[in-house]
Order: C-alpha cells, then sequence, then structure tokens
C-alpha cells in the first residue's frame, strides 16, 4: 500500500514505518557527530558518563532524544518503557513503535544493550518489570529520564481513571491558532477549568508518579551511587502563560517541580539528586490545537533559525547532557547550572530578551496573506509531519509498504 499522511482535526493519524525509522536514524547519527565533534569519551572507551540509563517515554520526542543521547554518545544501556499501538501486517502502528524498532535494532549493531518495555509506565507492574529487567543486566540505575506524556493515568492504589485537560484557569482564553498545514489562521478559545479539572490534571500530569518511579526503584536497590533524575517541562513567553504556565498543565508542572524537591532529598543520601529540566517549546501533537501556541512557534522558529539558534528534540536532549549534565572529567557528572528554582534551562535560547522582542515585534503583524514571510510556515509543517515519519528526506514516499509491522528499507 502507499501511505500518506491522514490528517484529522490537526492531527495525524497514522504513520510511515520506514519515515519514522529514517527520521530515528537520523537522530542517532546527529548523536554520534556531535560525540566526535565533543571527543566524548563512551562508557567503552574510559569514559565515566551513564552506564545505564532508565527512559520512561523512550519513544518519542524528548525522551526518545534523551535515550538516543544516552547510548550512542555515551555508550549506556538503557531501558526504555513506552506503551505503543503494535502494528500487524496490514495496519500501521503508532510512530513510537517504529521509533523504538529502529533504536533497539541501531543499539544492537553497535553493541548496546538495550530492553523496550511496551507498557503503562503508570502501573506498579511496569516498575516490577524494569526492575526485574535491570537486574538481569547486573546493574544499576545511575540516569532516570521522565518523560511521560499521556492524557490518562489510572491510580495505581485506587485503580481511578484520571484524564487531564489543556484549559486556563480563572478565565476563557482566546487567541489565534495557525493551521500548520494550510496557513490558515483562526481566534478559538478555550473554556475555564471547572470541577476536577486541576486535580485530575495534576493527577495525570504532576510529579506523584515519578516520585512513586523513584520510591519503589530505591526499595529494590536498583539505584547506583550518585544516580539522577530529570524530569521535563515547559514555562514559555508570556503570551502564552494563561493558557500553559498558569493554566491546568502549568499547574501539574508546578506539581512536578514541588515533587522534584521531595526526590531530591531522598536521592542525596546516595549522593544523587533530582531536576526539572525546563525545554524549548516545540512542535508536538498538541501544539496545532493550542490558542496561540502554534503561531507563536511558527515566529520563534523563524527568529531562531535566523540567529542559527534553532533546535529541535535531538539537539536540546545532547545539549541537555552535554553541557548540563555531564560536564566533569571523562564525561563524569559534573555540576549542574540551575536558576533559582533548582530547575535546570535548556530553553535559555529560546526565552533570551532580544529574541522575545523581536518574537513580540512581529507577532501583531501575521496575517495569512504574510504567514509564510513572517513565520516558519514550511518548517511547522515539516515538523507536524515528521512526528510521523512523514516529509523525511530519502524516504520514497511512492513506494509501496507491503508489511506494516516490518520497516523495510
Amino acid at each position: 500500500m502507499i501511505i500518506k499522511p491522514m490528517i484529522r482535526s490537526n492531527i495525524c493519524i497514522n504513520a510511515h514505518p520506514i519515515g519514522c525509522a529514517k527520521e530515528t536514524l537520523n537522530q542517532i547519527n546527529y548523536v554520534r557527530s556531535q560525540k566526535a565533534k565533543r571527543a566524548i569519551k563512551s562508557v567503552s572507551e574510559g569514559g565515566k558518563g551513564p552506564k545505564t540509563v532508565l527512559v520512561l517515554g523512550c519513544s518519542t520526542g524528548y525522551g526518545l532524544a534523551s535515550r538516543i543521547s544516552a547510548a550512542f554518545e555515551y555508550g549506556a544501556d538503557t531501558i526504555g518503557v513506552s506503551f505503543e499501538k503494535e502494528p500487524t501486517v496490514n495496519k500501521g502502528g503508532t510512530p513510537g513503535w517504529y521509533n523504538n524498532m529502529e533504536f533497539d535494532k541501531e543499539a544492537k549493531a553497535a553493541g548496546l544493550k538495550a530492553v523496550t518495555l511496551n507498557a503503562d509506565a503508570f502501573s506498579d507492574e511496569c516498575r516490577a518489570s524494569v526492575i526485574e529487567e535491570v537486574k538481569k543486566l547486573n546493574s544499576k540505575f545511575d540516569l532516570i529520564i521522565y518523560s511521560l506524556a499521556s492524557p490518562v493515568r489510572t491510580d495505581p492504589d485506587t485503580k481511578v481513571l484520571y484524564r487531564s485537560v489543556i484549559k486556563p484557569v480563572g478565565k476563557e482564553y482566546s487567541g489565534a491558532a495557525l493551521d500548520m498545514m494550510t496557513g490558515k489562521i483562526s481566534f478559538s478559545s478555550a473554556a475555564p477549568a471547572e470541577g476536577d479539572d486541576i486535580p485530575n490534571t495534576v493527577k495525570v500530569m504532576g510529579g506523584e508518579d515519578w516520585e512513586r518511579w523513584i520510591k519503589q526503584l530505591s526499595e529494590a536497590g536498583v539505584l547506583a551511587e550518585g544516580c539522577r533524575t530529570v524530569a521535563y517541562s515547559y514555562i514559555g513567553p508570556e503570551l502564552s502563560h494563561a493558557i500553559y504556565r498558569d493554566g491546568t498543565i502549568g499547574t501539574a508542572k508546578k506539581d512536578l517541580e514541588a515533587r522534584a524537591r521531595n526526590i531530591d532529598a531522598s536521592l542525596k543520601k546516595i549522593g544523587g539528586a533530582a531536576y526539572v529540566s525546563v525545554n524549548k517549546g516545540l512542535v508536538t501533537r498538541s501544539s496545532a490545537v493550542i490558542p496561540i501556541i502554534s503561531l507563536y512557534l511558527g515566529v520563534l522558529f523563524k527568529i531562531m533559525k535566523a540567529n542559527g539558534t534553532h533546535e529541535g528534540c535531538i539537539e536540546q536532549m545532547e545539549r541537555l547532557f552535554a553541557e548540563r549534565l555531564y560536564t566533569g572529567q571523562d564525561n563524569a557528572a559534573g555540576t549542574v547550572p540551575v536558576d533559582s528554582e533548582n530547575r535546570i534551562r535548556i530553553d535559555d535560547w529560546e526565552l533570551d530578551p532580544k529574541v522575545q522582542a523581536e518574537v513580540d515585534k512581529i507577532m501583531p503583524t501575521v496575517t495569512e496573506e504574510n504567514v509564510a514571510q513572517t513565520t516558519d510556515l514550511a518548517g511547522l509543517k515539516h515538523d507536524f509531519l515528521t512526528i510521523n515519519g512523514f516529509d523525511v528526506d530519502g524516504v520514497d514516499y511512492n513506494k509501496e509498504v507491503t508489511d506494516m509491522s516490518k520497516i523495510e528499507y
């Protein structure tokens, strides 16, 4: 069959196996090139970087990029967890399924140990499986990446299913929304949170599950001396705070930051630490439907690309590892620069005052007539499609795919 992107309500609902694999390989090759440029020693070469890494939410975005950085720049063995839809011969799986397949293949070829679990990372059963797998490796985790982004979570104790929402708090929020595929601009509104929207979103996107992971791993004795853990967050510009930082999602992220302090205190007993890394805004499945975000990203990307400071997931995570986490001798865990709230700021180039001043100047001038000139519309569209394996260089999208369960170049 010939696979073309199927887009419904600004969401791509299918994936291209070869495109996903090729884009994962592109990220791996980027990290390999950075390893050479930075002269980083892998563990097998005498480096002291991460040796055994757990990545929760390993299949896409920042989680996948983190796993690639740990494995292919530092030579770490990795255990990854994600919850993906498995393909059949005639029916496609989720993008993360194919990304994981390619990662596993490349890791094996590189002589790296990689265990990928397709499981609900919110469950205690998954935690037990991870503990079993790391014991099989006869190792302990020295780095744990928490990069889960799910709209739902079942509480392991009560078995109650909670759903998160993206809503403002207190009053309605309205803003311009840019359709990344067509360049059309519309104005949309989001009703304020009501009922249990806020506590439910905190239950799903806050730090409760992260804290539970660290507690159970610690009790199982699978945390190495000096173990660090990092969870990911986003703050963004003032113009998006009402819908994001000060909205339901932002409230959950503030809970994440508060729990990071609890985790940090517990890990200090073994010489470890916990951090929240505030990352750059990027195109995600939700970006296209949140008012103002897609338009902001279009303007931001154009400015940052002109400045030579634009980064995608892999560039962000490679810089996080090399310039924040592992800055000691022979890539040992170094002193981590943090802000006043003990957060790592890898969004520093995005929130540079000069960049934001330029964003503020351009945003009010964008119209449907000039959107291709005032924003990076082509870049947004490319990123949107690439998430699902489309618009990837070197892939023949007119070639028949005979088996959706395989990656056949």
